[in-house]
């Protein structure tokens, strides 16, 4: 007599019949969904190249009576993505925002950076306000999966998420899971009643480009309570590109790189100590080092300082500013 058993296959539950029967076309393409670290390092190296970008961003749904949604904000750029870490287990993706400044002239800005982990032992996740903590990942929960990690334009921490990249129904996509975050400068700087997100991403590869889209709960306390204020729907979108100042990006980068390597590895190497930190957060910059890890780099550029003072210098300022 058959009985239904829930069969573990690669990570993916699998309902099958017993006795065993032989796995159909059907299973194998099911079990092949997720999991495939080459496939998914393949996905995550097409989001670095040189895109036109448009950041989208709404409030829609408002959650508490006489809350008025903040106005659509629409903008955008150009941008450089270099993957200036890549291994099979490890991918770090920095951005490199290109505008005018308005008179003629051709500003980069480091922007954001997206580090991709394969089936992470721990993730940094934000935990409340200026705080941030590793935490041990579950091997079931890292099985088959990413970790993606953001971080400020000075390469302080911002949030964390893990999921499994997909590639069913013709889409190639991955879903974080459900985490808080900090809140971004564009609403950090209008002081809402709202101080953190809980939110979603998702990447998703297309025929153009790719694009990264978010579900964002922003949350606060009203009258005591925990409560959600409105939910946020974020779309930012990049289309391949090369008609821009690609050139004012690599010299940037070209120019200031060991300087942020060794930024990087100083926060890792704080984070690894530690397993946890504390940092102010400032509306307009986004943390307390990164006004002046910020400048140190435009100094390089200006030759005002030699990388190696810069680096020095920033090795100062985040050990004396990042505390456990």
């Amino acid at each position: 007599m058959n009985r239904l058993l829930l069969l573990a296959a690669a990570g993916l539950a699998v309902l099958v019949a017993s006795p065993a029967r032989a796995r159909t076309a059907r299973d194998i393409a099911d079990a092949a969904q997720y999991g495939d670290r080459a496939r998914d390092h393949a996905a995550i190296m097409k989001m670095a190249g040189t895109f036109k970008v448009t950041f989208d961003m709404r409030e829609t749904t408002p959650l508490v009576a006489g809350y008025t949604p903040y106005p659509a904000k629409l903008s955008g750029g150009h941008e450089v993505v270099r993957a200036v870490v890549d291994t099979p287990d490890h991918v770090v993706l920095q951005h490199l925002l290109v505008v005018g400044d308005g008179n003629g002239k051709t500003m980069v800005v480091k922007h954001w950076r997206q580090d991709w982990t394969w089936q992470p032992a721990r993730m940094l996740v934000y935990v409340g306000p200026g705080r941030w903590v590793l935490r041990p990942v579950p091997e079931a929960e890292r099985r088959g999966a990413w970790s993606q990690t953001v971080w400020q334009t000075d390469d302080s921490p911002r949030y964390g998420a893990i999921g499994r990249w997909r590639y069913d129904d013709g889409a190639t996509r991955w879903t974080g899971n459900e985490t808080r975050r900090p809140l971004a400068r564009r609403d950090a700087t209008r002081h809402p009643a709202y101080d953190h997100y809980l939110g979603t991403n998702r990447h998703v590869l297309t025929p153009a480009g790719w694009v990264h889209e978010q579900d964002n709960a922003k949350i606060g306390t009203k009258d005591g309570q925990s409560v959600t204020f409105v939910h946020e729907y974020v779309v930012n979108t990049y289309v391949t590109a090369t008609d821009f100042p690609i050139k004012a990006a690599n010299d940037y980068w070209d120019r200031t790189r060991e300087y942020w390597a060794s930024v990087r590895a100083d926060w890792d190497a704080l984070l690894r100590r530690q397993s946890r930190i504390t940092l102010g957060e400032v509306a307009d910059v986004g943390s307390s080092t990164a006004h002046e890890l910020m400048l140190l780099a435009d100094d390089i550029i200006s030759g005002e300082a030699t990388s190696a003072a810069a680096r020095a210098e920033a090795t100062r300022l985040i050990r004396q500013d990042a505390q456990p």
